[in-house]
Order: structure tokens, then sequence, then C-alpha cells
């Protein structure tokens, strides 16, 4: 973290477009291997393959270290601060201040990764006064690239990033949204 970012709070919970975004807890462990380990999550995302109770482990353990270092934020997206439904991710990178989601199947389709875009995008605006928040996206990802014109942001005229991940090689699209 850099000596001008300020820390992240040990908690949190965001509200907002019918949606409840808090930290994940132990008692999420059991439902997290539903909504990661998936084929589409495997493929788009750096979340581990296959996903069990111990990748869980490891995750929950990893996002409160992560928030604790002041880089990223990890929080359970849900409609009522109960079940999870997937998650979304805030992470200070020297890149810009990146947003990231995986919504469990079961659970697409109604407009959650949106909503939870914009709800953290709020707070990256709000609380920690960034000019710009960014999504990394593969052009040929139809469901971010979606998400990504749905909430407003617009993809910027920077170069494309080439990387691998799991064995397969990707490219990402930069898509930026700035302060209202």
């Amino acid at each position: 973290m850099s000596s001008t970012a300020a820390p992240f709070p040990a908690r949190m919970e965001l509200t907002g477009d019918g949606l409840v975004l808090r930290d994940w807890t132990e008692q999420d462990l059991a439902a997290m291997p539903e909504l990661f380990d998936h084929p589409d999550i495997a493929y788009w995302t750096p979340i581990v393959s296959p996903f069990d109770e111990k990748a869980a482990r490891v995750r929950l353990d990893r996002a409160r270290q992560l928030r604790a270092e002041g880089t990223t934020i990890l929080l359970a997206i849900t409609t009522d601060g109960g079940a999870p439904l997937g998650e979304v991710m805030l992470r200070r990178a020297p890149e810009g201040t990146e947003i990231g989601y995986a919504v469990g199947p079961a659970h697409r389709g109604q407009g959650l990764a949106a909503r939870a875009v914009r709800r953290m995008a709020a707070y990256a605006f709000e609380e920690l006064g960034v000019e710009r928040v960014i999504l990394e996206v593969e052009a040929e990802n139809a469901s971010s690239v979606a998400v990504a014109a749905k909430t407003g942001f617009r993809l910027l005229d920077v170069p494309l990033i080439h990387g691998q991940e799991k064995g397969r090689p990707f490219v990402l699209q930069t898509w930026g949204l700035d302060r209202p």
C-alpha cells in the first residue's frame, strides 16, 4: 500500500441497489465451492480450480490478509446480508483501482454483477477519493463486456494486457469509469 492510501476498514458492509455487500465469514465457507467451482469461473477468472472447501479456507484467509495489507477488498454479494451469491473485489494496483466480480452460476441473470460493480465504484469514488475505477475484461467474455457497458464504463485507449493464467493465454481490455 502506498503511504498516501488510506487503510481499508477492518469490517465492511456496503448497501444499495438492492444489495448488501459484506465481509466473507467462516459461515460462508461451505457455500463458496457452489459459487466458484464452475467452468466459467475457472476459465474467465484467476480463482483457483477446482474450488473445494480447502480452497474456500485459503481464499477467506487471503481476503483477510489482503485487506489488512490495504491492497484488496473481497466482499460477498448478497441481497439481504445472508447467503452469498457471488463476490465483488476492489484492488489497488499500479494500473489503477480495479474492480472485479464473480457471480455463482445459479444466481446469474439478476443483474447482481452490474449492481455490485456500481456499488463498489461508488465506494471507491466517495470513500477512497479515486478519480477512475477500471475493469480488466477479455473481449470474448460477452457477459463481462455487457456488465462494463451497462455500468457506464468505456473502453480505454490503453495497451492490451497479455498474460497467461492456468496454462491459457489471455488478452485483457481495460474499461474505465471516471468519478461523476
